[in-house]
């Protein structure tokens, strides 16, 4: 099912269906992303997109804050000050894990969560493909796989999140993205 983003009633439809465990196809301030409840839905989510590996998806927090809540380090200030924005954090988490936690710049997903609490995210594409950005070709491929398609049109020229893995030194930036890193973070890179 397809539904206009700007619809009165699609943060009500949104939310109810991801508290009932469904997933979602949603614009956010970076790409359409498919969002499921974390860590319900990791399955699900898996076999919408055909990714059989366990390859782990970015957790989607309500507030720069809650990334204390995951973190055993604490988080360079001048990194922490990026959120909320386009990038993606690779930290160390409680027994030895890692994670990728985003804090969105979007008031849509924001809203969202405020009512869910952290969600699963991944880009609209089956394993390996490029992103979707046309409602068109997302809503061919995936309306069958998923239980709502909140629409904001077509999204030419969005770019994913900048991924940044900050568990050693120097920081290693996975993907370049969205979020253009400052220098003084480009130099703890290196």
């Amino acid at each position: 099912m397809v539904v206009e983003k700007d619809s009165p009633d699609t943060l009500h439809r949104t939310t109810s269906t991801l508290k009932k465990g469904g997933i979602v196809i949603a614009p956010g301030d970076t790409i359409y992303g498919v969002l499921g409840l974390a860590p319900s839905t990791a399955d699900m989510i898996r076999k919408a997109k055909g990714r059989g590996e366990k390859k782990p998806f970015i957790t989607l927090l309500p507030t720069r804050e809650a990334a204390a809540d995951y973190s055993v380090d604490e988080l360079p200030r001048n990194i922490y000050d990026l959120w909320p924005g386009a990038l993606t954090l690779i930290i160390r988490t409680e027994g030895d894990g890692t994670g990728a936690f985003r804090v969105p710049a979007d008031e849509f997903l924001l809203a969202i969560m405020a009512v869910t609490g952290p969600l699963y995210s991944t880009s609209v594409n089956f394993s390996g493909g490029a992103p979707l950005w046309k409602i068109e070709d997302i809503t061919d491929v995936f309306d069958a796989r998923v239980d709502l398609i909140v629409s904001d049109g077509d999204l030419p020229g969005k770019m994913p999140s900048t991924v940044l893995d900050v568990t050693a030194k120097p920081f290693r930036i996975l993907r370049e993205g969205a979020c253009h890193l400052p220098p003084e973070i480009i130099s703890q890179c290196q």
